[in-house]
């Protein structure tokens, strides 16, 4: 009896080890993960003559809150931080439900011509037609210039979610959806009612990417948008920055005396705090599904 359990001993002594070393290994990984983001983080609240005298410092020896006093000192900021998280949340509700639903009809085998549109789809992701007939699709023919929508139609299907949603769903047994039709579920009832639900893990991650390329849209204001209350928080912020930077340069250069101090160092660690804070508070509500749905499609059968 004792010869047998010494081995059982063993075995689980270098199962802790090795989970031990795992953790620590994690840990360790962890902090290098953690160390820029902290390091940004407490640089933004550093005196912009300190950080630029003794340079990035875990703890630098004088605070200031000038570059958030002049990012929030602005009605623009506040105006198009709202502006944008509501393109974020109508842009993901919008482009994920269109998707989900050109993913569902290509993951059935009824609908003719199939092999067809999922070979048209995938044209689109190797060649497109360039930024200047965009351009011109846009403003001559959409007339979305200067127009809320311009932030949610050329958005509001992706090709490549598509095909995610598409492998995942055609994972569901058949015959789920056939004892489903069999008591008298149509088409849309069966994709709102049993698809979807089922399929959390992959929405949630397509929701994650979708909402992701929402929030750090910038190019669309600077290309279609001329009124200012219609600029994102990005464009915006990418304004602020230059026009700060340009100041700082100038005063640095003796131009404009007294410009020196303007926070546009510490300006731009603010800017990526407050830019990456609404997806730092999304992203453990969707952990849990994000982890899962990383494996869309490793599985067939």
């Amino acid at each position: 009896m004792s010869l047998r359990r010494i081995p059982f001993k063993k075995e689980r002594t270098s199962d802790k080890v090795t989970l031990i070393s795992f953790y620590v290994i994690i840990i360790f990984f962890s902090l290098i993960c953690i160390y820029p983001f902290y390091q940004v983080l407490i640089s933004s609240f550093a005196d912009e003559v300190t950080l630029i005298r003794e340079g990035y410092k875990i703890i630098p020896s004088q605070f200031s809150l000038d570059a958030y006093r002049t990012l929030f000192g602005s009605s623009e900021i506040m105006a198009s931080y709202g502006l944008t998280i509501s393109i974020t949340l109508v842009g993901t509700i919008v482009q994920v439900i269109i998707t989900a639903m050109a993913a569902y009809a290509l993951s059935g085998t009824k609908l003719k011509y199939r092999n067809f549109f999922n070979l048209l789809y995938f044209i689109t992701m190797l060649f497109s037609g360039g930024l200047i007939p965009y351009y011109i699709l846009i403003t001559n023919y959409l007339h979305l210039t200067d127009n809320l929508l311009v932030y949610i139609i050329p958005f509001a299907f992706n090709v490549w979610n598509m095909f995610l949603l598409r492998n995942f769903f055609s994972e569901i047994p058949n015959d789920l959806i056939e004892s489903a039709k069999l008591d008298g579920a149509n088409e849309l009832q069966i994709a709102f009612k049993v698809v979807i639900p089922i399929s959390l893990p992959a929405i949630a991650t397509v929701s994650l990417f979708t909402a992701l390329a929402f929030w750090n849209e910038w190019m669309t204001s600077q290309l279609y948008i001329n009124d200012s209350q219609f600029y994102t928080l990005q464009y915006l912020i990418v304004k602020m920055v230059n026009n700060v930077s340009a100041a700082s340069n100038l005063g640095q250069s003796g131009l404009a005396p007294g410009m020196i101090t303007v926070p546009a160092n510490t300006l731009r660690l603010a800017t990526s705090i407050i830019t990456v804070g609404p997806i730092i508070f999304l992203y453990p509500f969707l952990q849990k599904y994000f982890v899962a749905g990383l494996r869309v499609g490793a599985i067939k059968g």
